[in-house]
């Protein structure tokens, strides 16, 4: 088949094929969408799930619903142990260059800007010198005395409020969109977590929408106890069969090209319906295949060269940022679980590796904070990622 045509490359086609099957979320917030703008209240959202299942993708299917109903839309990472000021401060600077569009009062706007660039301004310290003073690009003059006293708590609270008027004054909404969240520092996690509890308070029309890991609702939780009152918590897995077809044969077909069902059959059980994986796979058979339908012999011819891939830009990648101790820890894992995608008892880890538990303390917090395992329950440890486990056992 014509590689350049190939419907699973990334970025091919009018429709991800990671969307498939989370037509459940779409439909969610659309009614989200639809409530918030009415001045209804509505809680924020939170997607969790392991890596590869599309998150990300569907993050930014949900900041395009955003922006096409009217709404600011603004989107963000974060990253391990950097200060949430900055990105929020861009994030939340497009979203006002939205409702900018449609706003009838220049000087609202200019006044909300001017509080926000008050907020980012407050990312560098107040000794720090000229040359090392961040700015934001916010191109208007400095409104103080609000989101400005440099405690992150207070001046999200007041932020988000005064954000949120701004899209009241046009009938919409915001909408913030935190890839990674789990990865926020503490003090960022708490004062998210308090300003969303302001706005259900008041009912103001600013929608957070968050995903991260398994355990992204744990770290909620130990930041606020009331946190699972803010949040509806919506677990993203791998795709059914029907759904993983769905995936593979609707891009395929806007190439009028088809697969077979053995080649169907093949390629869910290679990928085991994990989006990643599908689109993965999907893309080496179609380029392997030299005739069309595309046919389980071509899954096979391709498989080898979809899991080189993975081996080096999935799995390796991650395996290269371990230290040798913490490769011990996580080959552990592998072999209790014997490759299959499941959590194992951190008590029986210590007794595989001839280990005395706290010893391992060490190797496991640093994997936590690397996002490569996760607590799926106290005295259990999971991968992050899919098929992590049969990669190194699969490994020379």
């Amino acid at each position: 088949m014509d590689p350049v045509r190939n419907p699973y490359a990334p970025g091919a086609g009018q429709r991800p094929p990671e969307l498939a099957g989370r037509d459940r979320e779409v439909d969610a917030f659309d009614v989200v969408l639809e409530r918030v703008a009415r001045g209804r209240p509505e809680r924020s959202l939170v997607l969790t799930g392991l890596r590869g299942v599309g998150k990300t993708v569907l993050l930014g299917e949900l900041r395009s619903m955003a922006v096409r109903a009217g709404w600011g839309a603004g989107k963000l990472e974060a990253r391990p142990d950097a200060d949430l000021r900055r990105p929020l401060s861009a994030a939340l600077h497009r979203a006002i260059r939205d409702l900018a569009v449609h706003h009838r009062a220049p000087d609202r706007v200019e006044e909300t800007l001017g509080v926000l660039k008050a907020f980012a301004l407050k990312a560098t310290p107040s000794d720090a010198k000229i040359k090392d003073r961040w700015q934001p690009g916010i191109d208007v003059a400095v409104r103080t005395g609000r989101a400005d006293s440099g405690d992150i708590e207070i001046d999200l609270v007041e932020l988000f409020g005064v954000c949120a008027e701004l899209a009241a004054d046009v009938g919409v909404g915001i909408a913030l969109l935190i890839d990674e969240m789990q990865d926020l520092r503490d003090d960022d996690v708490s004062a998210l977590c308090a300003a969303c509890h302001e706005l259900s308070q008041s009912g103001a029309p600013l929608v957070v929408v968050g995903a991260g890991l398994p355990h992204l609702p744990a770290v909620l939780s130990a930041s606020k106890s009331y946190s699972e009152r803010l949040f509806r918590y919506v677990t993203i897995g791998q795709l059914d069969r029907a759904d993983a077809d769905l995936a593979l044969t609707v891009p395929a077909k806007r190439e009028d090209a088809e697969l077979t069902e053995a080649a169907l059959d093949a390629l869910y059980e290679v990928s085991g319906g994990y989006p990643y994986f599908v689109q993965a796979y999907g893309k080496a058979a179609w380029d392997a295949a030299v005739r069309n339908p595309i046919d389980a012999d071509d899954v096979r011819m391709a498989a080898p060269e979809a899991s080189a891939e993975l081996a080096v830009g999935f799995f390796g990648s991650r395996y290269e940022r371990a230290t040798p101790a913490e490769r011990e820890y996580l080959q552990g894992m592998a072999e209790i679980a014997e490759g299959r995608d499941e959590p194992v008892p951190t008590s029986k880890l210590a007794a595989h590796l001839g280990r005395k538990p706290s010893s391992l303390s060490p190797a496991r917090d640093s994997l936590l904070r690397k996002g490569l395992v996760f607590s799926a329950e106290r005295g259990w440890i999971a991968f992050t990622v899919p098929h992590f486990g049969r990669f190194l056992l699969g490994r020379d």
